[in-house]
C-alpha cells in the first residue's frame, strides 16, 4: 500500500507553469479517483522561481486544491531552488511520519534524473514506485517530454553535477543540537598524535534516534552515506585530520586486525598503521571504541569491542598487530576506552555471561539471574593487562580524577551519546579516531 505520493513539477516547461493549478487539478484527481492509492500523503515538489517576491508559493498553489477535501490535510506543497533542497525537505516530512513507501509521479525525462537522487538522499528503508506523469493524468497538455528508452542511464557527468548539487546543499545546512564536541584523552601525548571521540552534537543528521552527528549508515537505517560523510566533513574540519585519508574498520564482531598497507581483510574490528596523516576510527553506541598509541615507535591503532570482540580478544590483537608490524614494545602501547554501555547498564543472557565469569567474576552482576549485568570494560582491561600491557597505560572508567574521565555509559547520557542499547534499531553511532601527526 502506497503511503506517500510524491509529484514532480520541478521542470515544468514554460507554456505548462502558468497551467499549473489546473495541472495540478488533474493530477490529484486522478490520485483520489485511484483505488489502490487510499488517501496517501501528497508532496508537490516545485521550483521556486528566481525573481519571485519572498512569500510562500503555497498560497499560489492552494486554489487548484480547493475541492479535494480528503487530501487537503494531507497535501503539502514544497518549493526549492535546487531538486536537492526540495527532496530533502520531502524526505524530513517523511521521517517525521515514519512513511517509506512512496509513489513517485513524474515526467518520463525525470526519472533517471530523480533516480539518482534518490539513491543519495534515500537508504533501502524506503521504496518507491514511478509513474510517468502524462501517463497519470489523461490531458493533452500533460504530454511533457518523449519517453527515454527503458534502462538509459545518466551520463557521468550528469551524476557528478548532481552529487555536487547535493553536497553543497548539505554543507549549507546548519548543526543541530549545539556545536560539534570532541573527547580526548590527557594519557595519549597530543604532540605526537590526533585523536577524540565524538559525541552526538553537531552534525545534520534529524531523526531523533539519529540527531546529529551520526558516524554510520546502513540499508537499515534512514540516515544516507551522504549525510554520514557531511557530519563527517564538520568532524574532519573541527579536529584537523584530513576525510579523505581516513579508515574505519569493517565490523564484523570478531578479532581480525587489518595492517594499512596491505592486503585488506573482508572485515575486521581491529585497524593499525604507522603512516602519517592517516586516520583509524572504531565505531561504537555501546561497544567500546578503543585507541591504542605507541609514542617510542610513533604508531596507532583502533578497535571495536562489543561483547563478542572482547571476549575474542580483539584489542588485544590490536596490540600484537603492533608488536608484529612495527616492533612496538607492549610497555610503551597506551590504550584508551570511549564512550560505551557500562555495568549499570548492560545485560547479557547467563549462557554468555558464563564466559565473562570465568575471565573474572568481578565483571559480572547478579550472576545467577537470567540476565546478568556485564562489564566489557573491565574484562576489556583484564585481558589486556594479562597480555602485557601495563595498568598505568590503560584509560577506562576506572580513573580515579573522575574530571578526566572520558569513559561514560553511553545508554546514561542520552543527550550526549547514542545506544543501540536504548533507542533500538534505528540507532546512532558515534567513532573512536586516531592519527599520527605529519
Amino acid at each position: 500500500m502506497v503511503e506517500a505520493v510524491l509529484i514532480d513539477l520541478f521542470s515544468l516547461p514554460a507554456n505548462l507553469q502558468n497551467n499549473i493549478q489546473g495541472l495540478l487539478h488533474n493530477i490529484l484527481e486522478t490520485i483520489e479517483k485511484c483505488s489502490s492509492i487510499r488517501a496517501p500523503c501528497v508532496y508537490v515538489m516545485c521550483c521556486q522561481r528566481q525573481g519571485s517576491e519572498r512569500k510562500d508559493e503555497q498560497e499560489f498553489l492552494f486554489p487548484a486544491l480547493r475541492g479535494f477535501q480528503s487530501l487537503n490535510r494531507r497535501l503539502e506543497v514544497i518549493c526549492a531552488q535546487t531538486t536537492a533542497a526540495a527532496l530533502y525537505t520531502i524526505k524530513k516530512r517523511l521521517d517525521e511520519k515514519d512513511l517509506s513507501i512512496i509513489k513517485v509521479i513524474l515526467p518520463t525525462i525525470r526519472k533517471d534524473l530523480m533516480k539518482v537522487y534518490i539513491d543519495h538522499l534515500f537508504t533501502a528503508v524506503y521504496q518507491f514506485e514511478f509513474e510517468d506523469l502524462q501517463v497519470v493524468c489523461d490531458c493533452e497538455s500533460l504530454q511533457i517530454s518523449e519517453p527515454q528508452h527503458e534502462g538509459q542511464t545518466l551520463p557521468s557527468q550528469d551524476v557528478a553535477l548532481i552529487q555536487s548539487e547535493i553536497q553543497m546543499y548539505l554543507e549549507s545546512l546548519p548543526s543541530l543540537k549545539g556545536e560539534l564536541t570532541i573527547l580526548r584523552s590527557s594519557l595519549i601525548p597530543d604532540d605526537i598524535f590526533l585523536h577524540g571521540f565524538t559525541t552526538r552534537t553537531g552534525g545534520i543528521s534529524y531523526i531523533p534516534t539519529l540527531s546529529s552527528c551520526n558516524l554510520f549508515s546502513s540499508c537499515k537505517r534512514r540516515d544516507p552515506q551522504v549525510v554520514v560523510k557531511e557530519n563527517l566533513r564538520r568532524l574532519a574540519n573541527a579536529a584537523g585530520f584530513n576525510p579523505e585519508a581516513f579508515h574505519r574498520v569493517k565490523i564484523d564482531h570478531a578479532n581480525a586486525v587489518c595492517i594499512m598497507g596491505k592486503t585488506e581483510p573482508d572485515n575486521y574490528d581491529g585497524i593499525v598503521t604507522n603512516q602519517k596523516g592517516v586516520t583509524l576510527a572504531a565505531p561504537g553506541a555501546d561497544c567500546i571504541p578503543v585507541l591504542f598509541a605507541d609514542p617510542v615507535r610513533k604508531a596507532c591503532g583502533a578497535a571495536h569491542s562489543g561483547w563478542k570482540g572482547t571476549l575474542l580478544g580483539v584489542s588485544m590483537a590490536t596490540v600484537n598487530a603492533m608488536v608484529s608490524e612495527y616492533g612496538c614494545n607492549m610497555k610503551d602501547i597506551l590504550v584508551v576506552l570511549g564512550p560505551s554501555v557500562g555495568p549499570c547498564c548492560y545485560k547479557l543472557p547467563h549462557e554468555s555471561a558464563k564466559e565473562f565469569h570465568r575471565i573474572d567474576p568481578k565483571c559480572v552482576r547478579l550472576f545467577d539471574s537470567a540476565n546478568p549485568y556485564i562489564d566489557i570494560r573491565r574484562a576489556t582491561r583484564i585481558l589486556l593487562e594479562r597480555g602485557g600491557i601495563l595498568p598505568e597505560n590503560i584509560q577506562d572508567d576506572s580513573i580515579t580524577d573522575q574530571n578526566q574521565n572520558i569513559t561514560f555509559c553511553t545508554a546514561c547520557h542520552p543527550d550526549k551519546f547514542y545506544s543501540h542499547f536504548r533507542d533500538g534499531t534505528n540507532f546512532g553511532t558515534q567513532i573512536g579516531f586516531i592519527s599520527i601527526k605529519d
